[in-house]
C-alpha cells in the first residue's frame, strides 16, 4: 500500500456529553478512493469535518502529508471540499465560482483563464462560463462545485454526500463519472454517504461506521463476502442473519443451532457453546425437498418476486423468521405454502463472534 497522505489516530469528538466519533484510527494511502459509509449520525460528516478543519476533534492527532494539522486553518491542510448543497455563489458566473480561490491568491490573469478552462473542460461544462448558477441543473451545479474545488490542486479531495441531491439515473452516471475523474487526476478522494451501491461502486476500499465506531476497513468485495460483524453483514447488501450457538467444532467446521434449525457454517475462534451469527446472502441459499447432512432448516414459500434480472423467493421459518433466496431463473417447482429445506455452501456463509454492542442489544 502507498504511503498514507491522510492518518488519523485515536481521534475522538464529543459534543457535550454526545460521543459522536470514537477512538478513530484509520490510514488513508495516496490516490486512494476510500468512502465513509454508514447510517445517519454514525460520525462520518463529523470525521470528514475533522480532516478538513471545519470541526475540532477533542483528542487525537489528523496528519495531511506527514504533518499535525489540527491547530492549522482548513485552507493551510491542502484539501479542498465538495459539499452536497454545491455552495456555488449565486450571483457569480460560473466562470467566477471556479475562478475564486485563484483569484483570492491574485494569481495572474492568464493563468486564472487557462486554468478555468481545463477545470471545465475537465468536468465536461465547457461553454457554460457565463452561465450563473441558478441556470444550471443539480448535476451540472455539481461539476462546477467539483472544478472550483480541483482548481486549487488539492492532494486530497474531501466530498461530503455530493450526490445526494441529484435523481437516480444522474446520480449513477455521476458516479461513474467521479470515479473516472479520480483515476485521471491520481488524487485522493475521502468520500462520504450512506448508500452502500453508491459506496460499492466507487471505492477502492470502504470504512463502515456506525455509533462513532469503525467497524470495517476494506475492499467492497471483502466487505461484502467477509463482513466482521453484525451491523457489517446486514447493512451492506442484503443478508440472512441467523443467531445461534456453536453445537459443535470440527476443524474450521462449526454445527449452529439456532430457533429456526441446524446448519453448518465455516469460521475460527469459535468453541462449543459460544453465541454466533450466521449470516448468508440470498444468492448462496439452496433450496431442495431433502438437505445435506448438518442442516435441518427447513422453509415455507411465503412470497415470489421478480425483480429486474432476478426472481426472489422468500421463505417463513417455523420461528416466523423470514429467509430470502435469490436465483436468475424461475423454479417452476415452487408455490406459495410450499415446503423446502434450505441450506447453503458452509464456506460461502460467514461466521460473526458477537460484539459487545450485539449482546447489550439483545439484553434489552
Amino acid at each position: 500500500m502507498a504511503e498514507s497522505i491522510v492518518s488519523l489516530q485515536h481521534v475522538e469528538k464529543w459534543y457535550g456529553e454526545n460521543h459522536v466519533v470514537k477512538d478513530m484510527n484509520l490510514e488513508i494511502p495516496e490516490g486512494e478512493f476510500i468512502t465513509l459509509l454508514g447510517p445517519s449520525g454514525c460520525g462520518k460528516t463529523t470525521t470528514l469535518r475533522m480532516i478538513a478543519g471545519f470541526e475540532d476533534a477533542t483528542s487525537g492527532i489528523i496528519m495531511v502529508q506527514g504533518e499535525r494539522v489540527e491547530e492549522k486553518e482548513p485552507y493551510q491542510r491542502d484539501v479542498n471540499t465538495v459539499f452536497q448543497n454545491y455552495s456555488l455563489f449565486p450571483h457569480m458566473t460560473v466562470f467566477d465560482n471556479v475562478a475564486y480561490g485563484p483569484m483570492i491568491r491574485k494569481d495572474p490573469k492568464d493563468e486564472i483563464k487557462k486554468r478555468v478552462e481545463e477545470m471545465l473542460e475537465l468536468v465536461q461544462m465547457s461553454g457554460y462560463e457565463k452561465r450563473k448558477p441558478d441556470a444550471l441543473s443539480g448535476g451540472q451545479k455539481q461539476r462546477v462545485a467539483i472544478a472550483r474545488a480541483l482548481i486549487n490542486n488539492p492532494r486530497v479531495l474531501l466530498l461530503d454526500e455530493p450526490l445526494g441531491a441529484l435523481d437516480l439515473k444522474l446520480r449513477k452516471q455521476m458516479q461513474l463519472e467521479l470515479k473516472h475523474l479520480q483515476k485521471k487526476l491520481g488524487i485522493t478522494f475521502i468520500y462520504v454517504t450512506h448508500d452502500q451501491e453508491e459506496a460499492m461502486t466507487m471505492s477502492d476500499r470502504i470504512a463502515v461506521m456506525h455509533g462513532g465506531n469503525l467497524l470495517q476497513v476494506d475492499t467492497p468485495a471483502q466487505i461484502y463476502n467477509h463482513p466482521n460483524t453484525r451491523f457489517v453483514a446486514d447493512f451492506i447488501g442484503e443478508s440472512n442473519i441467523f443467531s445461534g450457538k456453536v453445537a459443535r467444532v470440527d476443524g474450521d467446521l462449526l454445527y449452529v443451532e439456532t430457533p429456526e434449525g441446524a446448519m453448518l457454517t465455516k469460521g475460527s475462534g469459535f468453541a462449543q457453546g459460544d453465541e454466533i451469527f450466521v449470516s448468508i446472502r440470498p444468492e448462496h441459499l439452496q433450496f431442495a425437498q431433502t438437505a445435506p447432512e448438518g442442516f435441518q432448516l427447513p422453509g415455507r414459500v411465503f412470497d415470489q418476486v421478480f425483480i429486474g434480472t432476478l426472481h426472489k423467493t422468500t421463505f417463513r421459518a417455523g420461528s416466523g423468521k423470514e429467509i430470502k433466496a435469490s436465483r436468475i431463473d424461475a423454479d417452476p417447482s415452487l408455490g406459495d405454502g410450499l415446503e423446502r429445506q434450505l441450506f447453503w455452501d458452509p464456506g460461502q456463509s460467514v461466521a460473526i463472534h458477537p460484539t459487545a454492542d450485539d449482546k447489550q442489544e439483545a439484553g434489552k
